[in-house]
């Protein structure tokens, strides 16, 4: 009976250690916070003069690919 408390005791231990059972582990607030400021930047909206340099990017592509 002791040999099973420390056996469920000691899993319980290494569920601890590696995030309860979170894949990533000690690294799951890293990803969170990697993933909220990611989230921040793709939400952000497109400067006015750079989406104009986009657009005349754009324009100046095909011509480039019918030569």
């Amino acid at each position: 009976m002791k040999e099973m408390s420390k056996n469920s005791t000691a899993g319980a231990a290494s569920r601890h250690r590696n995030g309860g059972g979170n894949p990533l582990g000690p690294n799951s607030e890293i990803a969170r916070k990697l993933k909220q400021y990611y989230d921040e930047l793709v939400s952000d909206q497109v400067p006015d003069r750079f989406a104009q340099l986009l657009s005349q990017l754009e324009k100046a592509e095909p011509a480039e690919k019918k030569d």
